[in-house]
């Protein structure tokens, strides 16, 4: 059974921010509606006593429970986002808003802190929803972490990913297997050599000489 606990929130916020006043008045009707059960807000100006270092464009700066986000979130997305923070789910999609927002490191330092994420995330290519920056987010991180533990343990997620219906899933899932340099995925890349899709049936050919496996195989021409 799923444990709900309300988050509580927190908005930073600056004299002269466009978007701030926005941010307010959604994050206040969540208290309202009981979607948050507190909200503090900071202005910094004021708490500083001088205008803030932080680039205004990243203004409001908004964290409900475990998540932060810079700049202005609708006020649908301010709720979906309570009650994923209140359910404890949501990491995945989170992951997601890092990578779309360029935020490469942070999400890299989630993952590293809670390794059990990257397949959650991972599980986003199999998506046909899920934006291009988001999986051009996920090969950043997977080719940073070639090689890497953290990139084996995901092998179980990479290789179902491989049966997708969605051939841009399986190219991309054979790729990544090839990343993690264990001989021990070549039987699932050597399947997806005589692929109906062209593109995947390459990119397995080559994901079996970055792993060392020149034997033939049975794929096309």
């Amino acid at each position: 059974m799923t444990t709900v606990r309300v988050p509580s929130a927190r908005l930073l916020i600056a004299t002269g921010c466009a978007h701030c006043a926005t941010a307010i008045e959604g994050l206040t009707r969540l208290v309202k509606t009981g979607l948050i059960d507190r909200l503090e807000i900071i202005n910094l100006l004021v708490a500083t006593g001088k205008a803030p270092k932080m680039d205004r464009r990243v203004l409001p700066q908004i964290e409900i429970g475990p998540f932060r986000f810079e700049g202005a979130l609708s006020p649908g997305e301010l709720a979906e986002w309570a009650k994923a923070a209140a359910s404890g789910g949501g990491w995945p999609a989170y992951l997601g808003y890092l990578l779309d927002q360029r935020r490469f490191n942070e999400a890299k330092a989630l993952i590293e802190t809670h390794p059990e994420r990257l397949a959650g995330l991972l599980g986003l290519l199999a998506e046909p929803d899920t934006p291009m920056a988001t999986r051009i987010g996920i090969g950043a991180l997977m080719e940073d972490l070639a090689g890497q533990a953290l990139a084996r343990a995901a092998i179980p997620t990479l290789e179902t990913l491989t049966l997708s219906a969605q051939p841009q899933t399986r190219a991309d899932a054979c790729h990544y297997l090839g990343l993690t340099g264990d001989p021990g995925v070549i039987p699932s890349v050597r399947r997806l050599l005589d692929d109906d899709d062209d593109e995947v049936s390459e990119i397995a050919a080559e994901t079996l000489a970055l792993l060392g496996d020149n034997r033939p195989g049975d794929h096309r021409d």
